[in-house]
Parts: structure tokens; C-alpha cells; sequence
């Protein structure tokens, strides 16, 4: 199982790296950049050759980037869709240079200009930007919890997705707080079903490449997008144990996004879930 957590590369991604290994995680998910602004730390020649052979040395893999929650691809605002269409196409170039498998975005607010019209920027952003690109990152749109104008339920990112042509390099990440809020309740196993046959009819199986593993603060079907830590929050050991022992969904690697104090309480949910696991095993 690929399990770890989101961390800072603040300091490089070798200390990263160091960190992943400290806390037992085998990949790692990362901002690109400042996550409330724009601006972006510069990644060396020097520090991405280095980190590539650290990278396969100590098999962390994927790595995932996530882009700055300021990028809107569906904002009618010119000035905040010319911020996203620059920073999506900046970011899959920087991404690429330090090996990233797959590089994640909310797919954005329409902000009041209505869902058709929010799909289409968001098309019109991503045929300007990830289409002309050559490289190896995947950008992966995530699933949502449909708070306000938010675009993000399996069946828009169907829309978006086949509006393009079914690129290859467009996928799609899952979050467990997301999709309870959007009224998955994952304490039934039948809902796990009712899940997998949905990305199946929509996207596809094979479009989903990761998930962002997290407990939630409030209950199926609230719309809301607060996490909770592992087993502390509605979807509890219970929840968590039914959706990331599916066989669909118990391959893709597992990114932790809990409000943690520090890196090392990542470790402790790291150990707690691979714990878990194990019970299961053993029944």
C-alpha cells in the first residue's frame, strides 16, 4: 500500500523526503506554491537531480503536488482566470522537472455565472494549458464536497474530461471528506458499491490515480469540506476501514490532509490506519 501525507518541500525535497521516511510514509503530497497566493519557490537543477536520486533510492512514489487554492479554472473574473491558466501551465512544466507522477487541482467556483458556464472555462482552461503539454505529470481534477458554486461531482468532471477529448494525461483524485459531504456514507459498505459503480459510469476506474485519505467533521450529504482526523471525525474507523479496503479503491495511493499538529501526528495516523489494516487481515 502507497500511504503517506501532505508535507512541506519548503526547505527542499530532500528534507521532505527525510520526513516521509521518519514518519513511515512511501509517497507524499506537497503545495507547488504558496496555497492562499502565487508565489512559487524556485527548484534548482541541482536540488531536482538530487531529489530524483533520493526519489528512487528510498522508492517514494507518487508524488503528488496540489495547487494553490487560489486557482479557479472556472472564474468568470478575467484577472483571477488568467492567474489560473499561468499557474496551471507553469505548474505542470515545474512539476515535470522534479518528477511529480501527478499534479492535483480543485476544478474551481463559478462564482454565480452558473455550472454550464463554469465547466466551460474550465475546458477552455485546460485546452489552453494541459493539452499543448508534453510531459509526464498527470493533472488530476478532485472530487468535491459541492459547498456553494464549487464544480467537482463525478458527473461534471465526466463532462469536463470527455469535453476535451479524454486526454491521457487528465485524471482524477477522490477525497473521502469531500464525498461524504457530497452524500456518500461510507459507514454502509453498500455506499462504497454505489461509489465504485459511479466512477465506473462516469470517469472510469482506470482515470483515478489517488485519494485524499480524511476524516470529516460533518455528516454525509452536509455539502461541507471540513476534515477530522483519522477515527476522531463522522466516517470513524469503521468508514475509512470499508471505503480503503475495496479493491478498487485499495490501490491507489493515500494522501493524508488532517489537521494535525505537527508532521509527526501524521505518523501516528500513518501507524493507527496500517494498524488497522492489519486487524483486518488477521480476522
Amino acid at each position: 500500500m502507497r500511504l503517506g501525507s501532505h508535507l512541506s518541500v519548503a526547505k527542499g525535497f530532500n528534507q521532505a523526503a527525510e520526513i516521509a521516511r521518519q514518519i513511515g510514509a512511501n509517497t507524499f503530497q506537497f503545495f507547488t506554491r504558496n496555497p492562499r497566493g502565487g508565489a512559487a519557490r524556485t527548484i534548482s537543477l541541482q536540488e531536482a537531480a538530487k531529489w530524483l536520486e533520493i526519489k528512487e533510492k528510498y522508492d517514494i512514489a507518487p508524488i503528488v503536488g496540489h495547487l494553490p487554492y487560489t486557482v479557479n479554472m472556472a472564474a468568470p473574473s478575467e484577472q483571477a482566470y488568467a492567474f489560473a491558466k499561468k499557474v496551471v501551465a507553469d505548474d505542470l512544466s515545474r512539476m515535470d522537472a522534479v518528477g511529480a507522477e501527478y499534479l492535483v487541482v480543485h476544478p474551481g467556483s463559478h462564482a454565480g455565472s452558473g455550472r454550464a458556464a463554469g465547466i466551460r472555462r474550465i475546458v477552455a482552461c485546460l485546452a489552453e494549458t494541459l493539452l499543448p503539454f508534453s510531459g509526464d505529470t498527470e493533472l488530476l481534477l478532485e472530487t468535491m464536497a459541492g459547498q456553494g458554486s464549487e464544480i467537482g461531482t463525478l458527473e461534471e468532471l465526466r463532462e469536463i474530461i470527455e469535453a476535451l477529448g479524454n486526454p491521457r494525461q487528465l485524471g482524477v483524485c477522490l477525497d473521502s471528506c469531500h464525498l461524504l459531504g457530497a452524500g456518500y456514507n461510507f459507514l454502509d459498505k453498500q455506499e462504497v458499491e454505489r461509489l465504485v459503480a459511479e466512477i465506473e459510469s462516469t470517469v472510469g476506474l482506470s482515470r483515478v490515480k489517488a485519494i485524499h485519505l480524511n476524516d470529516s467533521k460533518f455528516p454525509p450529504g452536509a455539502h461541507k469540506d471540513r476534515h477530522e482526523l483519522i477515527g476522531k471525525g463522522y466516517l470513524g474507523k469503521d468508514g475509512l476501514l470499508n471505503l480503503i479496503t475495496h479493491p478498487a479503491i485499495c490501490r491507489l495511493p493515500m494522501i493524508l490532509e488532517t489537521p494535525v499538529a505537527d508532521y509527526r501526528q501524521y505518523g501516528e495516523e500513518i501507524k493507527l490506519i496500517r494498524n488497522w489494516l492489519t486487524e483486518v487481515e488477521e480476522r
